[in-house]
């Protein structure tokens, strides 16, 4: 089977997180950047099928030069190779933009099955899947806690609130996981000098048939207008019990329009 699997490398969600002043896009040149926590499970569900089932695994990331980082680190892992789609009119994309290079980089790959994570630590909207899906005209088997491969079918449990539902499709599919599915392995000494030598193949958007005016500012569909830095925590509001207590917290709730 041909895995691919999505990787975006994200600002370290344990650290400080910015907006760049020029143009409101994630700050990512000051930042420490890892691979998205979610996309990690994802390469170990990849590893995992390929492990049972044969096949190759590839890394697929849509990012600057710096992203090459979070790719060795992926490959460190397991997987065979990796693509990258480089190109500096990408800055600035929005996720309409980013799922049409992807799509258009996985329509050369001849992927039987795409994993990515559920949704990125820096953007968080949870399109992705569903977008390229859609462009690739697929199955979305989305928010995955547990997936099944039995020849070209597929069976997930897909995590609600409630519980999960289970939904099947035959391949070619996008599944996108959560962290309950498995448990990442770590890169071994030996996976992380293999890593260095395994090949890494760079698409420019000339190279998927994309122009420069359908990604980036020019072809974003939304925007950041604004921004502002988070302001502190303040020391909070203290009631002493009088007699009257839960009378003034009832009142300090109202105002706050919690009740």
């Amino acid at each position: 089977m041909n895995i691919v699997v999505l990787v975006k490398q994200v600002p370290d969600s344990g650290a400080d997180r910015n907006l760049r002043n020029d143009d409101n896009t994630v700050d990512r040149g000051s930042a420490n950047n890892v691979i998205n926590e979610m996309d990690e499970y994802a390469i170990e569900e990849a590893l995992k099928i390929k492990e049972a089932h044969g096949g190759e695994v590839t890394i697929l990331t849509m990012g600057p030069d710096r992203a090459t980082e979070s790719i060795r680190k992926a490959l460190s892992m397991g997987p065979d190779k990796a693509v990258h789609v480089l190109d500096d009119a990408l800055h600035g994309s929005c996720a309409v933009a980013t799922s049409k290079v992807l799509a258009a980089a996985l329509g050369q790959l001849n992927a039987d099955l795409v994993i990515c994570g559920a949704e990125s630590t820096d953007g968080r909207v949870q399109v992705m899947p569903h977008m390229i899906a859609e462009r690739l005209g697929v199955a979305a088997l989305t928010g995955a806690r547990k997936l099944t491969v039995d020849g070209a079918t597929l069976t997930v449990e897909r995590q609600t609130e409630e519980g999960y539902e289970v939904v099947t499709a035959s391949t070619p599919a996008v599944v996108s996981v959560w962290d309950t599915i498995n448990e990442p392995r770590y890169p071994s000494f030996k996976g992380i000098m293999a890593a260095k030598k395994k090949p890494v193949q760079t698409f420019s958007l000339a190279d998927l048939g994309v122009a420069p005016t359908e990604v980036g500012f020019d072809g974003a569909t939304s925007a950041v207008v604004e921004h502002t830095k988070r302001p502190p925590r303040s020391g909070g509001a203290k009631i002493t019990d009088e007699g009257e207590g839960g009378v003034k917290l009832v009142e300090f709730l109202a105002t706050e329009k919690f009740v």
